[in-house]
């Protein structure tokens, strides 16, 4: 029962954890604005979410977080491993930053508005499943 469950909202999971990465690497980019040689970064996120669905892996290294206790948490290996991609400026700045605020406000936003309806969606997905299990 819980497998059946797992997979029905794992794709959804997947898709919100993706989304809060990506707002975290957008994020990275708007706060480095100023930064002087500061290269603005960010992944396909079509093929990021591929990838993890298929459940391969799109980084380059195969390395797992090394726990020494029982207690220890395994951490979230799968974000390590997305592919950061850096972005191409339409026009270099003289101090080589190549954050451009109005693209990263923009793409920023796009990200909130996706997470946004991610989160909507899997909570009308759980209130259905919820609904068919109480037999209304």
């Amino acid at each position: 029962m819980v497998s059946m469950l797992d997979s029905a909202l794992s794709f959804q999971q997947q898709a919100l954890t993706l989304r809060a990465h990506r707002q975290q690497v957008l994020a990275a980019n708007i706060a480095n604005a100023d930064t002087p040689n500061y290269r603005a970064r960010d992944f396909d996120f079509a093929a990021a979410l591929q990838n993890a669905v298929s459940g391969r892996s799109q980084g380059q290294c195969g390395l797992t977080l090394a726990t020494t206790a029982a207690g220890h948490l395994p951490g979230d290996a799968e974000l390590g491993q997305i592919a950061l991609k850096y972005r191409q400026p339409a026009q270099a700045s003289a101090d080589g930053n190549s954050v451009e605020m109005d693209v990263e406000r923009a793409q920023f936003a796009e990200n909130a508005f996706f997470y946004e309806t991610g989160t909507t969606f899997l909570t009308a997905q759980i209130r259905t499943m919820l609904t068919a299990l109480q037999g209304q």
